[in-house]
């Protein structure tokens, strides 16, 4: 789409919003995946480009662009297309990394590309990107039992303590598949390791 790649070989988006009050919050999945691999790869993600917190370093074999952006959850098209177009790295290997409510509590599901399944950061990303033809990592974070309950606020929201740890878990489940992927395994070989 973008031309020839260059240096970079992956992008890894992990999506979230900026400011220490959502840290925690359900719709910070990717925030805190990206942060398990960067203190696993013992890099920092402190270098600041593309409207984002982020760093490249070798991850699964391949030379990988990390990042946090920081436009807030719904404008995270915007830096993730800059990035892409900076690097000219085709589509089928952006992977991003986000939060689910259709998924229970815990569960991760790799997908080769898709509709944004009513997700504003992924729905920002396909309208930047004029295609939904990327693969992505979902985190499961269960939705309220209450269907009057505002999803705003569920997304917003902090997990029990209960459920944290077994996201904990999927973190780490979401880390290896992502650098599964960046190394060369085929899709649908991951998707069978993880799904």
């Amino acid at each position: 789409m973008f031309g020839k790649p260059s240096g970079v070989e992956w992008i890894v988006a992990c999506l979230g919003n900026p400011g220490s009050e959502y840290a925690n919050t359900r719709h910070n999945m990717g925030f805190l995946t990206a942060d398990l691999i960067a203190e696993r790869e013992h890099v920092k993600i402190n270098k600041i480009k593309f409207k984002s917190a982020y760093n490249i370093f070798p991850f699964g074999g391949a030379k990988v662009l990390l990042m946090k952006p920081q436009t807030y959850m719904n404008l995270s098209g915007e830096a993730v297309v800059e990035a892409v177009k900076f690097y000219k790295v085709p589509l089928d290997h952006l992977l991003v990394i986000f939060d689910d409510i259709y998924l229970p509590v815990g569960k991760i599901r790799i997908r080769p590309s898709g509709s944004a399944g009513g997700h504003n950061g992924i729905k920002n990303i396909i309208a930047h990107l004029g295609s939904d033809q990327f693969p992505r990592i979902k985190i499961g974070v269960g939705s309220p039992s209450n269907p009057d309950y505002d999803m705003a606020d569920w997304v917003l929201g902090t997990p029990s303590m209960e459920d944290r740890k077994i996201l904990l878990n999927s973190f780490a489940r979401a880390a290896d598949a992502a650098e599964a992927i960046c190394s060369g395994e085929e899709l649908r070989k991951a998707m069978g390791r993880f799904n």
